[in-house]
């Protein structure tokens, strides 16, 4: 079988100091692995560099959807406690809210969760394992609420997942905007303010998409042969002005750099409509594109994105582009050289031919 379409050849070995738990004390100074895949050329450079290596007049497309602090400790009316992960801010039909929830104890229709003198009452089990929730005694919205009392939801390989009060600004790129991701798109987190300014004098733009990150990213492949691996679905849109600027770019040929996996799924997912000008825009789109060796990207000229888990699809994502050895040869260099590896690790800028 074609070992570009197993999951267990997409295993490298990582030690466990060399998962970033604490960002870098300032955005831009994480360090950068470039390679270049024209000429094969690998350099082990500091973040900043990245302004000289973005291509002259090339488009930078970042995602703008912003982390909420979904997570919340409550306790159920018994005094078990139960860790609830909610999916979105937004209520369905029901006026109930999908979420997780950890507990030891089970969970019941008619169960009553409380925290901070508000009180969720399970309403419907989902057959994925998720659950829906009701919330009585809100003064103003489940957002507001929760960006008052919840915590951020950092992955559990970062300090077993409890967050802190430095996570509420590091773990959010300084361009979020439109609230709705479990989980930062963590490759537009080593930007800042002045180095977009610095490319801007490059001629570089930028251009952004929202797609919201959920859960699904994380989810393990559970099957060794990627043919019969289902992608998780994630919702997306571009606005009016951004798809006029992207638009334009694929059609005088500007170079597209996607900062991160998730605005590189939404740019592949739309590439047809949006370099032929018939995407329309503000429409809230699903996307379950699975991208890995043997699929086709034409979207991009270019990747900044971090260090994935092992066997992962977004290990599989960047392997589409360079190819699964080349991608584990960097990743094997980048062990060696001690960079930092997941969400608060250090970046990876591969341009294309």
């Amino acid at each position: 079988m074609n070992k570009d379409l197993l999951k267990s050849s997409y295993h490298y070995e990582l030690p466990e100091e060399l998962i970033a738990t604490r960002p870098a004390q300032n955005r831009d100074e994480s360090k950068l692995l470039f390679f270049n895949q024209a000429s094969g050329e690998y350099k082990d450079l500091s973040f900043r560099d990245i302004i000289n290596l973005i291509p002259e007049g090339a488009l930078l497309v970042a995602n703008q959807s912003k982390v909420f602090p979904c997570r919340i400790f409550a306790k159920k009316s018994t005094g078990a406690k139960a860790e609830i992960f909610f999916l979105s801010v937004k209520p369905n039909h029901d006026n109930a809210y999908s979420c997780m929830i950890k507990s030891s104890s089970r969970k019941n229709i008619g169960d009553i969760f409380e925290y901070e003198g508000i009180q969720f009452t399970l309403s419907s089990k989902n057959t994925d394992g998720t659950f829906e929730l009701t919330a009585s005694g809100l003064v103003n919205s489940l957002e507001e609420f929760l960006y008052e009392k919840g915590s951020i939801p950092i992955p559990p390989y970062i300090r077993g997942g409890v967050s802190d009060e430095e996570d509420k600004i590091r773990y959010q790129t300084v361009f979020a905007k439109t609230t709705g991701s479990v989980a930062a798109p963590t490759a537009g987190l080593h930007f800042t303010e002045d180095v977009f300014k610095e490319l801007k004098k490059r001629g570089v733009d930028q251009a952004f998409v929202t797609l919201h990150v959920g859960l699904g990213t994380f989810a393990p492949v559970k099957v060794d042969d990627l043919s019969d691996h289902s992608m998780h679905t994630e919702n997306y849109f571009i606005d009016e002005d951004n798809t006029k600027i992207i638009q334009e770019a694929y059609q005088i040929g500007r170079p597209i750099i996607a900062v991160g996996t998730t605005t590189l799924r939404a740019l592949e997912s739309s590439f047809k409509q949006l370099s032929q000008g018939a995407f329309l825009a503000n429409e809230m789109l699903e996307t379950s594109i699975f991208l890995h060796p043997g699929k086709e990207v034409r979207s991009i000229q270019g990747l900044i994105t971090n260090f994935h888990l092992p066997e992962s699809t977004l290990l599989m994502l960047v392997s589409a582009l360079i190819g699964r050895e080349k991608v584990l040869d960097l990743y094997n260099h980048a062990v060696t050289k001690k960079y930092r590896f997941f969400s608060y690790g250090d970046a990876n800028l591969i341009l294309l031919k």
